[in-house]
């Protein structure tokens, strides 16, 4: 990943389009008219780089094929003798899940409703109700989300809420990432705890817990957002904590390799940055789609539950 070309691109203020990958060894940067015809289709909900409406697709096939549960329980129980024995707090545990539908990944992506969405060369799609850095200015915010519920169980969103490890997990990671960002920026305060958002899919509502992070940034990070992402990632919330050593519990537990999924995108319009993480996220190999999801492993972390929630996210955002 370049992130030398960021800093370029911002000095210059030519918007741009970037990517990095969870290890961020792959990416790339490039000037923002050029996404389209370099087949990146984007949506920030604000900006987008096509013209084509968002349309419904009345039926839609969507069969997914998860890892079983004995398959699950055991990486599980991994990470929990990771965490037993005090090399983490909170780890990131996910898996690939094969999945047939009859729509291609175009008609998905323009069919998706999402905070943030992309299509990448035909080689993969997400929709993110994730934002990861926003920069106006000196201020950088961040907003990382824990907790994923069945937004039609019993009292869900009081479950969510008073939930004692959903509540454990969202404190360490709104803490990785204030620490994070004081890297990169002083004054930094979490200006909003655990709040709730409703998300609508092609089999159920969810509802997830999010926090509002921000600071104003050092005089000499003002005009380096490369060097802010270089700094601040893998994003903590699809990692874990304390972050070094998490990623290589990651690297030696999960089945598969994360590639984009779990990196971060985003674009810089001139005036500002916005970026989000790339999850819900639908990859075509050769052919046949891969869907990889997960979530966050701590002490008090039930398997069944948690392997419920790696299922429960395997969706896509049409309706």
């Amino acid at each position: 990943m370049d992130f030398n070309a960021m800093n370029t691109f911002y000095e210059k203020k030519i918007p741009f389009f970037f990517i990095s990958s969870f290890d961020m060894r792959k990416g790339e940067v490039i000037p923002l008219a050029l996404a389209e015809e370099n087949n990146i289709l984007f949506s920030t909900g604000k900006i987008q780089n096509f013209k084509k409406k968002a349309f419904s697709l009345e039926k839609m096939e969507w069969q997914k094929y998860p890892v079983s549960f004995k398959e699950y329980e055991k990486r599980f129980n991994r990470i929990k003798e990771h965490i037993y024995a005090g090399n983490s707090y909170l780890i990131n545990l996910t898996f690939s899940t094969p999945v047939v539908t009859d729509c291609d990944l175009l008609s998905l992506f323009y069919a998706g409703n999402s905070p943030y969405k992309l299509f990448y060369k035909n080689k993969f799609i997400h929709f993110s109700p994730e934002p990861f850095i926003k920069i106006t200015g000196d201020e950088v915010c961040s907003f990382p989300m824990k907790g994923t519920m069945d937004a039609s169980i019993p009292q869900a969103e009081e479950k969510l809420m008073n939930n004692q490890k959903e509540i454990n997990e969202q404190y360490i990671i709104v803490d990785l990432i204030r620490n994070d960002l004081s890297m990169v920026a002083r004054e930094v305060t979490v200006e909003s705890f655990r709040y709730i958002q409703r998300i609508n899919t092609n089999e159920k509502e969810l509802l997830t817990i999010s926090s509002k992070i921000k600071g104003r940034l050092m005089k000499e990070f003002q005009n380096k957002p490369g060097d802010i992402f270089q700094k601040v990632l893998p994003a903590g919330s699809i990692c874990g904590a304390p972050k070094k050593k998490t990623v290589e519990i990651i690297a030696e537990t999960e089945t598969h390799k994360r590639g984009f999924y779990t990196g971060v995108w985003g674009i810089f319009d001139g005036k500002k940055i916005d970026s989000c993480v790339i999850i819900r996220y639908l990859e075509n190999n050769n052919g046949d789609f891969i869907y990889k999801s997960g979530g966050g492993i701590t002490a008090k972390s039930d398997a069944a539950a948690e392997y419920q929630e790696m299922v429960d996210k395997i969706y896509v955002p049409v309706y």
